[in-house]
Order: C-alpha cells, then sequence, then structure tokens
C-alpha cells in the first residue's frame, strides 16, 4: 500500500510524511527523521532512513537518466545494477521506493530463512578432483 501510494505521489509533501514515519521501526530513528522532514530535508530524511533501518544495505546507484531518478540499494554490489533499480520522477521518492523495496527483500529473507550465500559445513580430511581435463 505504501509503495502504490509513492508511484502516485508527484512530489513528496508533508501528507506523505507518514509513509516514512511508518516505514521507521525505532523511535528513535522516527525521531531523528521527523526532524529532517520538519526541516524541509526530504532527501536527508530518506537517506537517514536507509542507513538507520537498513544498516547492512548500501546506496549503490543514484542517477538521474531521462527525467527520472534512478536509485539502487544493495546487499550484492556485484549484481547487475538493473536488478535493483527503482525509479522515480522525485529524487526522495525514488530513495524511499528503492528502500521500501529493500525492507520487502530483507523480510523475505527472513521468513523463509534463505541467505544470499549458501553455507557450507567444513569437512575433515582433503578434498579431491576427480575430473579428467584432457
Amino acid at each position: 500500500m505504501l509503495e502504490e501510494r509513492l508511484r502516485r505521489a508527484h512530489a513528496l509533501t508533508p501528507d506523505l510524511s507518514d509513509v516514512i514515519t511508518k516505514a521507521c521501526t525505532q523511535a528513535t530513528h522516527q525521531a531523528r527523521v521527523n526532524q529532517l522532514i520538519e526541516a524541509g530535508a526530504w532527501t536527508d530524511a530518506t537517506l537517514a532512513m536507509v542507513e538507520l533501518e537498513l544498516p547492512s544495505w548500501n546506496l549503490r546507484r543514484l542517477v538521474r537518466e531521462d527525467g527520472e531518478w534512478l536509485c539502487s540499494l544493495s546487499k550484492q554490489p556485484n549484481l547487475p545494477v538493473a536488478l535493483d533499480d527503482t525509479a522515480h520522477q522525485v529524487l526522495p521518492l525514488a530513495i524511499l521506493g528503492a528502500f521500501l523495496k529493500a525492507r520487502r527483500k530483507t523480510k523475505a529473507m527472513r521468513e523463509t530463512g534463505s541467505q544470499a550465500v549458501p553455507q557450507v559445513q567444513p569437512t575433515s580430511g582433503y578434498a579431491v578432483c576427480c575430473d579428467n581435463f584432457t
């Protein structure tokens, strides 16, 4: 529902500030983000939210192409950039959209218990390759 409101928005206005505060899970994070919103620093507020709420995610790309801002947040910097892109005509809305997308991925990974890199148990002894490469 939050993502749909963002897609329909043409600007980040005070009535959308509840989207940002709902996205913050901790009261201390909400307080910092609210201070930035009250100052009108929408881009700073969205970047602070990413930093506070998703510390293991990094801002990978933030560019303006063909009149739209493309924002990518990633935990895996070696993946193709286009996989993580979120586009919007307004910079803070692009960042907020990428934030919501990243948080949805994080939640899905927690629910399924999956990890980005499969865990391998160490073995004792020697590993031998038996392939014939001739």
